[in-house]
């Protein structure tokens, strides 16, 4: 394990030192149920599941969502800049509260090979 989170600090190093640091500018975030969910769990939950991921969407929050055609958990587009507040969003959902879903959270920002292509050699509006 450790060779792998040794790959992955080294691969951030490389990657730092060709491209600019840019700024989080969403999160992706990939559910994946933690164990089917019984008959029971679904007529007791997903009925607050919909509504509460709808008032995440309609506060600007979610910017997009989809589910995973393997039907094993949701995939959410998130307008948020920290994995503190998307891992809070997720906790708040029914299903996250139930413990049967866990997420795996990616931070994205602007594509960073851009920046060749300024003739500044990258400066970004932030400057």
């Amino acid at each position: 394990m450790d060779n792998v989170q040794d790959k992955a600090a080294n691969a951030k190093e490389v990657t730092e030192s060709i491209f600019p640091v840019v700024p989080t500018t969403r999160i992706l975030v990939i559910g994946q149920f933690t164990k089917a969910p019984t008959p029971e769990q679904i007529r007791e939950i997903f009925p607050k599941e919909v509504p509460a991921t709808l008032r995440l969407y309609l506060a600007g929050k979610i910017d997009q969502f989809w589910i995973r055609q393997t039907q094993t958990g949701p995939v959410f587009l998130l307008n948020v800049t920290s994995l503190e507040e998307a891992r809070a969003l997720m906790e708040k959902l029914p299903l996250g509260q139930a413990g049967l879903m866990k997420h795996e959270f990616i931070e994205l920002g602007p594509l960073t090979p851009l920046h060749l292509l300024l003739s500044d050699g990258g400066s970004t509006a932030a400057k």
